[in-house]
């Protein structure tokens, strides 16, 4: 999938590392503007562990660039407007919201492994600490 700057980005060159793949709703609202500013500010630190942090969604890549601009992130978002890989991990799906059901992105987030596997998964995510908690948890894994 493309990136903000339109780079071409494949999950199977990043094997030998540690990947935090979020999918988030949509830039700019309240909870996806918090997660991507917390994995921001916790980006060395996940440097340090040798993980990268990518954010998807399905905004194009001018709305992530204009994102990463106003909100000052650091991280790499990439985006799937076909919702393709986001059906590949199943996180298009059905939500109520005041009543209405439509298909949407539950925010969800995959560790991914050095060798390409899953780690860990945490679904429908609040993102009060999950940045944080996403650290505690590789810092763990890598034990």
């Amino acid at each position: 999938l493309p990136d903000q700057d339109g780079k071409e980005i494949c999950l199977q060159d990043m094997k030998g590392k540690w990947v935090v793949l979020y999918f988030y709703p949509r830039d700019n609202t309240a909870g996806c503007t918090k997660e991507a500013q917390d994995f921001s500010a916790f980006k060395p630190e996940f440097e340090t562990e040798g993980a990268i942090i990518i954010g998807l969604s399905k905004d194009s890549m001018t709305s992530h660039q204009k994102f990463i601009e106003k909100k000052e992130l650091t991280i790499t978002l990439l985006s799937d407007m076909e919702i393709t890989v986001h059906k590949l991990y199943d996180v298009w799906r059905l939500k109520k919201f005041m009543g209405k059901e439509y298909m949407g992105t539950v925010r969800t987030t995959f560790l991914i492994d050095p060798n390409g596997n899953i780690a860990n998964i945490w679904d429908n995510v609040k993102t009060k600490d999950h940045a944080q908690n996403v650290l505690e948890k590789l810092r763990s894994m890598k034990k």
